[in-house]
C-alpha cells in the first residue's frame, strides 16, 4: 500500500460559505500514483467541517438555516469566557459536522453518488484561509 499526502488550500469568504472541492480532491486523484483506494480529506482547524451534500442552491440556503435551528449563533456559550472571541457556535457545528471524509476512489474515479459532491463549510465567523489535507491510501 502507498500512501500520499497532498495539501489543498481554501479561502472563505464569511461564515457558513460552503466551498464545493469536489472537482480539487479528484485532480489530486488523477495527478496521484495510485488507482484505487481511499481519500480522507481533513480540516486543520477547529472552526470548519468537510461535508457531502448536492450542492445546489437550495441546499446551500437551507442547510445554514438548520444549523442555526439546532445550534443557534445568539445562545450563550462558555467558550465565550475563555477567549471572548464569538465564536462558541462555530466550535460547537464543526464538532458536531466532523473534521474528515474518507471516500474510496476506483480507476482514478471518486466513488461519489450523482448528485454528491465534497463541500468544506466555514463555520467560522469571519474568513479564514484554510489548509486541508488529502492523503490518499492504496495502489
Amino acid at each position: 500500500m502507498t500512501v500520499e499526502i497532498h495539501e489543498l488550500r481554501v479561502n472563505s469568504s464569511k461564515e457558513l460559505d460552503m466551498i464545493d472541492i469536489t472537482s480539487k480532491v479528484q485532480n489530486i486523484v488523477n495527478k496521484s500514483a495510485l488507482k484505487d483506494g481511499l481519500a480522507n480529506i481533513f480540516n486543520r482547524g477547529s472552526t470548519g467541517a468537510l461535508i457531502t451534500i448536492e450542492y445546489e442552491p437550495g441546499l446551500q440556503k437551507d442547510f445554514p438555516k438548520f444549523l442555526e435551528r439546532i445550534i443557534p449563533r445568539d445562545m450563550y456559550y462558555h467558550h465565550h469566557e475563555t477567549w471572548n472571541d464569538g465564536n462558541g457556535h462555530s466550535h460547537v457545528r464543526a464538532s458536531l459536522l466532523g473534521p474528515s471524509l474518507t471516500i474510496p476512489f476506483k480507476n482514478k474515479r471518486l466513488l461519489l453518488g450523482t448528485w454528491q459532491q465534497i463541500v468544506f463549510i466555514e463555520l467560522d465567523i469571519r474568513p479564514r484561509n484554510r489548509t486541508l489535507y488529502v492523503t490518499l491510501y492504496g495502489d
